[in-house]
């Protein structure tokens, strides 16, 4: 028993004299409970600013004083535009969802809420990756439509018609915003970006790793001896993580297009130019992880909680649409919701090479930026 007792003192030693493994196991699903627990936690509360689009092409009393209300509404934030506009931009996915109010629509939804008469058609264009919003966008539309249209029948007077005859007194035309009229929306789409990203990352972790076990092998000092540059040489690590990652994110969209009918609706440069970018980022983020690592052990579970975050807060777990709207902003600043918008934008969302223009540059600037601290902080010793 005394062997069997030292064993044990021995195995507890070594795993807590590890500091930084033991933070990261209990930091790690600490902050992941606490970040989908944020997400789907019984609170209560409905969901906050979700940006929707509305025309009103009637201008009358009663669909001002309507979209006057869905404007106090604090699930929505709403944005008067035009129609096309309006539907460009769920396309685009700066919107959830874009309503058109029809002409005419204050004249016949009063004389429709009895049943009796035509009613008027609400057009409304809605993002097909995010269908979570669409009845929650529908329920509040009759919600907001029904009470100012009984305010407005009643309050003026009129009959109330026989009992139990009130109606919805509109319908909807609701139209799916993809990139082209006969496509649907191909769920598999944003699943492969999303964990293409992911494991792409983890990916670069395992260089970072297999680059501080050369440091501890000597094999980094024997280079230096070399006459090369500490740019050149760490440029060409970057170099070649970034072709492997380019190579593997290649071959995960072949399978997606070749068995689960994942397409390039958008532009081919432009997918091209967004898996380039990311490439070079996880070579950049591979390289940076290694200067600031110390040992291979420690390095690879602090990597792993970063790139985690960086997987959770990018929206490749769960759309970014439902994170709160404070997290939906801090997400602008994370790297990986850059990449995983390019690919949507040019593979489902079907938009221009113009679309990923703006990804490209953020990923390219985070990855100078990775690459500069990199090769500034990496220790050739261990």
């Amino acid at each position: 028993m005394n062997a069997f007792t030292a064993l044990v003192r021995k195995d507890l030693v070594l795993y807590f004299s590890n500091r930084r493994s033991v933070i990261m196991a209990i930091v790690a699903p600490i902050l992941i409970a606490a970040f989908f627990g944020s997400l789907f936690g019984g609170s209560g509360d409905k969901p906050a600013n979700i940006p929707v689009a509305i025309t009103d092409l009637d201008r009358s009393e009663l669909s001002t004083r309507i979209v006057a209300a869905m404007r106090a509404d604090s699930a929505l934030a709403i944005t008067e535009t035009g129609a096309a506009d309006g539907a460009a931009q769920v396309k685009a996915g700066k919107q959830r969802a874009a309503l058109v109010l029809p002409a005419g629509f204050g004249a016949q939804a009063g004389r429709a809420l009895f049943g009796g008469a035509p009613k008027p058609e609400i057009a409304l264009n809605y993002d097909p990756s995010q269908g979570m919003v669409l009845p929650l966008v529908r329920g509040l539309l009759a919600q907001h439509v029904m009470e100012h249209v009984a305010q407005s029948v009643f309050g003026s007077g009129a009959a109330a018609g026989p009992a139990g005859s009130f109606s919805v007194p509109f319908s909807t035309r609701e139209l799916e915003a993809s990139s082209k009229p006969e496509a649907k929306y191909n769920s598999y789409a944003h699943s492969f970006a999303g964990m293409g990203v992911q494991f792409i990352l983890l990916m670069g972790v395992d260089m970072a790793v297999g680059l501080l076990t050369m440091r501890r092998l000597g094999l980094w000092k024997r280079l230096r001896a070399a006459p090369l540059s500490r740019t050149k040489l760490l440029g060409s690590r970057i170099a070649s993580t970034a072709l492997i990652a380019l190579i593997v994110f290649a071959v995960i969209y072949a399978v997606a297009m070749a068995a689960f009918g994942v397409r390039i609706d958008g532009s081919a440069l432009g997918f091209v130019a967004v898996l380039v970018a990311f490439a070079l980022l996880t070579a950049s983020f591979g390289l940076l992880v290694a200067a600031l690592g110390k040992t291979p052990e420690a390095t690879r579970g602090l990597a792993i909680l970063a790139t985690l975050l960086l997987v959770m807060l990018g929206g490749a777990w769960v759309p970014s649409f439902i994170f709160p709207a404070w997290l939906q902003t801090i997400s602008l600043f994370v790297p990986t919701r850059w990449a995983i918008d390019g690919l949507d934008a040019m593979s489902w969302r079907g938009l221009p090479l113009e679309a990923a223009l703006l990804p490209v540059a953020v990923l390219l600037a985070f990855s100078a930026l990775f690459s500069a601290l990199a090769v500034a902080r990496f220790q050739w010793e261990e």
